[in-house]
């Protein structure tokens, strides 16, 4: 058995706990808050008789309600209800807190943004989330933007001080941490991608020595041997237009430092948008968490854009206002979610809120406008839709609806456009 088998079974072994369910060779991280994907997902879960890893981000959920207006044990509840519809047990959902870090407030002074940081660490564990990725690369108000390896680490274990305290108040168990001083940013890039810097094997190493320093200085050097992975960047990811794919032959140096880490494995962010072979090809490199998100929500955005103008070929003319009308009134209404990350004309703005790979449209769809615009959707499409439409507008679909294994009904259409992308991961992760 290679070093990053072993370090696999050891890291997922951690994670998944007292669950006796067998390891696969890795997992998926459903990083969303729709609640059609948290759906798809349990429902593949449900048929492949697997565990789930369902994260949220710290803008996403957090003390203060984040942009879905959940705390962590409303999320908590909102994922175990879409379980119990489904049929899920419950005891099988492994929820994560995503870039739990002082990020949602990093235009305070530091001090500041992280002392609500460990208000959010501590209602993340309270709530009973197990797995924690502690973020603390990016710089607060007056300080770089990215900070020196030390730094990340101190306040890393001055969070993980929080979660062991707030564990043992809770009476819960101890959670599995994540760490990383070269983090992607949340949600891709926002720049055009060329050619993506590589972490270095030794800079890793570095990472989790620098880290180890740390908790044993904040007195939670227990916490350190409950670090399953690291993040590093292995040369993926996607940016408004482009996606940069993965190339084993350029990580085989950060992949050599796993031999020096033992038990540990590598979280891979942003693979949104890779092939299956670059999913696979990432696990064999001891990337056994494989986090997605934005490409979840992109494909739930093309299924409901498909079906709208499906709508309106059966009805013989266009609807009085069509869905993508109505996500461009509010996204324009409310620019804070994508006014900082698109760029370029006001035509190729308007193209990114649409069709971006970065996907910001997916903050705007717990919106009540959106959600009525989706409802009218699925009013106007009442029984099955013809093969030939889904042919012309749900291309990715179409073989699977004419061989039966889809029933062509809006809903489960949009079930199925989110399951092509989940799909590859677990084809990728699936022990062998």
């Amino acid at each position: 058995m290679t070093s990053i088998e072993e370090n696999r079974q050891i890291a997922l072994r951690k994670l998944f706990g007292a669950s006796n369910l067998p390891l696969p060779r890795g997992i998926t991280s459903v990083c969303s808050a729709h609640p059609l994907v948290i759906e798809a997902a349990l429902r593949r879960a449900t048929a492949e008789g697997r565990a789930v890893l369902i994260e949220a981000t710290c803008n996403q959920v957090n003390q203060e309600g984040g942009y879905t207006g959940m705390r962590p044990a409303d999320f908590r509840r909102f994922i175990e209800g879409i379980a119990a519809e489904v049929g899920y047990p419950a005891e099988r959902i492994i929820l994560g807190g995503d870039h739990l870090g002082p990020n949602p407030w990093r235009k305070l002074p530091a001090e500041e943004a992280m002392t609500r940081a460990e208000a959010m660490v501590a209602a993340y564990v309270e709530a009973g989330f197990e797995k924690l990725h502690l973020d603390t690369s990016m710089g607060c108000a007056g300080e770089p933007v990215a900070l020196a390896d030390e730094l990340t680490a101190a306040r890393a274990a001055r969070l993980a001080k929080v979660a062991e305290d707030a564990a043992k108040r809770s009476n819960r168990r101890p959670p599995v941490y994540i760490i990383g001083t070269e983090v992607p940013p949340p949600g891709g890039a926002t720049h055009a991608l060329e050619e993506i810097e590589i972490t270095r094997a030794d800079a890793a190493l570095k990472t989790l020595a620098v880290h180890r320093s740390s908790f044993a200085a904040a007195g939670v050097a227990a916490a350190m041997e409950r670090v399953i992975g690291i993040v590093v960047q292995p040369g993926v990811e996607f940016g408004n237009a482009n996606v940069a794919l993965y190339r084993p032959e350029r990580a085989g140096n950060l992949v050599s430092a796993l031999d020096d880490m033992p038990g540990l494995l590598f979280e891979a962010h942003s693979t949104d948008y890779q092939p299956t072979e670059a999913l696979s090809a990432l696990v064999d490199g001891g990337f056994a968490i494989l986090k997605v998100g934005p490409g979840l929500t992109f494909a739930l955005r093309e299924a409901l854009y498909g079906l709208d103008a499906i709508a309106d070929v059966l009805a013989g003319a266009a609807s009085h206002t069509g869905l993508a009308a109505t996500m461009e009134a509010i996204m324009l209404d409310q620019p804070t979610h994508w006014a900082g990350h698109y760029s370029g004309s006001p035509e190729e703005q308007r193209l990114q809120r649409h069709f971006s790979y970065s996907d910001r449209i997916r903050y705007y769809w717990p919106d009540a406008r959106a959600a009525a615009a989706v409802d009218a959707v699925f009013d106007r499409l009442q029984g099955d839709i013809p093969e030939t439409l889904i042919s012309q507008y749900l291309a990715r679909l179409y073989p699977d609806v004419v061989s039966k294994r889809i029933v062509p009904r809006a809903r489960g259409l949009c079930l199925a456009a989110i399951d092509t992308v989940l799909a590859p991961y677990s084809a990728a992760t699936a022990a062998r």
